[in-house]
């Protein structure tokens, strides 16, 4: 098949056509003064939504978080859901914990990881220029993650509230960080991989990711701050009892005042991922994806997206919050805190549909979806009939959106853009749990189920 260019005539074709319609040229004076998203919007859809469900988590954490600039949605989703328990267990009216510890350590091990990584894929004679090496070296530090990544930092490093290590210009904007970590890992990924070519022993290469990690941790240590070996958190509950805790250290601060409210043990992740490659019923990992070298592996079970439904629905009224990951952009309407897929009416404005003209699977096939964001589940509602119609969303973006900060998910926007929770085990029946016992299937390392939750 010859390949035809696009030629003058047709151009002014299409030109005429388009001209012709006086829709388009309503819709291109309109677009090109506004968002044409915001043009897209069905006022008519926004009109029958409404913030309000049949069950809510008992308590929802205060103040409303705000990740800033940075890409650390599913560090604030997992302590966002961790608190609304530790905050009605300890009689809180408002608090957080440190993002900033949890952005800290992920940073010095993921270096870690990464530096490993790169050895790893020289010993097993990946080229530079092939296409793992090469998707490695595209992106060697972000911010984004997943939810068995945030265990391995919990259970090493413990938690801390955030009044004890607060936030930073680098952890509220972590661009420019990010740039200088990125370039030193691809210089030392460079210096590694010209000692495994050379034969250097291990015992030569894992001296040199030590020089090259105590580099590391001054940079980060710069940017951040250091926390500190112990704390003290002193703090009034609803009541004005004054309180203290400490000098304690962070992992002791979880093992003792937040394990036996939450333990980040007793919950399972659960993926829908519906490629025909991919079956139900299975467990599967992506190459090279962690971020503590010894820590558990990204495990993904894969079970039909109505499961993930009904144990997020069961959870929710047994008073528990969700953890979850989504591609939130899609019909999406931020302003009002909306996921709904009859949101915006792009047919209506362009004369074609977007988003959902895939479905799930072939979306994901052909890079069209992928897990952006992760979130908190803080409520849901189910209709006379006992269907779940529609769910609240517990957003780390600030209150200035949505309903002060909370959106309003349809359960079938769930069914299309939500691809993994975080329930807790004893809601999960024996059968789906027992997959978690099964060799995982290996993805490659750029699998859309590899996408990190960032924005």
């Amino acid at each position: 098949m010859s390949f035809i260019p696009i030629s003058e005539e047709t151009c002014v074709g299409w030109r005429d056509e388009f001209y012709k319609c006086p829709k388009n040229i309503l819709a291109q004076n309109v677009c090109t003064r506004y968002d044409p998203f915001d043009v897209s919007l069905s006022k008519r859809t926004l009109a029958t939504i409404h913030h309000v469900f049949t069950h809510k988590v008992e308590n929802e954490g205060k103040p409303v978080t705000n990740q800033k600039s940075s890409g650390r949605c599913w560090n604030f989703a997992t302590l966002n859901t961790i608190r609304i328990p530790f905050m009605k267990a300890f009689n809180l009216d408002e608090f957080e914990f440190s993002q900033s510890h949890f952005f800290y350590w992920d940073k010095i091990e993921r270096c870690n990881y990464f530096l490993n990584n790169i050895v790893e894929t020289a010993h097993r004679g990946e080229d530079i220029n092939g296409r793992l090496v090469s998707f490695l070296l595209s992106d060697p530090i972000c911010d984004g993650g997943q939810w068995d990544m945030a265990v391995n930092l919990i259970n090493k490093y413990g938690l801390m509230p955030k009044k004890c290590f607060p936030e930073s210009f680098s952890s509220e904007a972590s661009g420019k960080m990010n740039a200088v970590l990125k370039s030193k890992l691809r210089q030392y990924a460079k210096e590694l991989r010209d000692l495994v070519k050379s034969g250097q022993s291990d015992k030569e290469v894992q001296q040199m990711i030590q020089h090259q990690m105590k580099e590391i941790y001054n940079v980060v240590g710069i940017c951040l701050g250091i926390p500190a070996e112990t704390f003290t958190w002193e703090f009034y509950d609803k009541s004005k009892v004054y309180h203290k805790i400490g000098p304690i250290t962070s992992r002791a601060f979880y093992e003792e005042h937040v394990k036996p409210i939450f333990n980040v043990d007793d919950k399972v992740c659960l993926v829908t991922d519906p490629r025909p490659t991919n079956p139900y019923g299975q467990v599967y990992t992506v190459d090279c994806l962690g971020n503590v070298v010894g820590g558990r592996p990204v495990l993904y079970n894969n079970q039909p997206v109505e499961l993930l439904i009904e144990l997020v629905t069961n959870s929710i009224k047994n008073g528990d919050p969700v953890w979850f990951g989504c591609e939130v952009s899609k019909r999406f309407a931020g302003a009002q805190g909306i996921e709904d897929l009859d949101v915006h009416d792009f047919n209506v404005v362009f004369g074609v549909d977007i988003q959902v003209t895939l479905n799930k699977a072939d979306r994901l096939l052909y890079g069209e979806s992928a897990m952006t964001h992760a979130m908190t589940f803080t409520g849901v509602s189910v209709d006379e009939k006992g269907v779940t119609t529609k769910f609240r969303v517990e957003n780390s973006w600030g209150d200035d959106r949505g309903e002060k900060g909370y959106l309003m998910m349809t359960a079938e926007w769930f069914k299309e853009f939500v691809f993994e929770v975080v329930v807790d085990k004893t809601l999960v029946p024996p059968e789906v749990l027992k997959v978690f016992d099964m060799k995982p299937i290996v993805l490659p390392a750029w699998d859309p189920m590899g996408n990190l939750a960032t924005n």
